[in-house]
């Protein structure tokens, strides 16, 4: 199980420095908290992180589960893929939000194979 818990720790640190660079984005355009809008340069950091955070509620369950009743290299594979896919998405989503779909759907897919991966292998194993 220690390459999934390598890829937990690395997607926690992803979201980590997405959320230091939505606070550079606060100091660099004066958007004091609690405020979650302003310049669109903030506004699209803030976004990332916050979809980022959405998705890791769902994947790393996933991760562990895959990982717990499939196979922990082949989970932290997908894993990977999943927070290279995020990247995608950050650099999309920063440079123009409407082309962020590859990012998304190439780490919802990901996501998917781990979700349902680790629910059929603990259905095959409970039976």
């Amino acid at each position: 199980m220690e390459p999934i818990a390598i890829v937990t720790v690395l997607a926690l640190f992803q979201l980590f420095v997405f959320a230091f660079q939505v606070g550079k984005q606060r100091e660099k355009h004066e958007i004091k908290a609690p405020a979650i809008s302003g310049e669109a340069e903030f506004e699209r950091m803030f976004r990332v992180h916050q979809n980022t955070l959405e998705q890791l509620v769902i994947f790393v369950p996933a991760l562990w589960l895959f990982g717990y009743y499939v196979h922990s290299l082949i989970g932290a594979g997908i894993g990977l893929v999943f927070i290279i896919a995020r990247f995608v998405y950050r650099g999309s989503y920063l440079s123009d939000p409407s082309t962020r779909s590859t990012g998304f759907g190439i780490g919802a897919l990901a996501m998917m194979v781990l979700l349902l991966g680790g629910l059929i292998g603990a259905v095959v194993s409970w039976l």
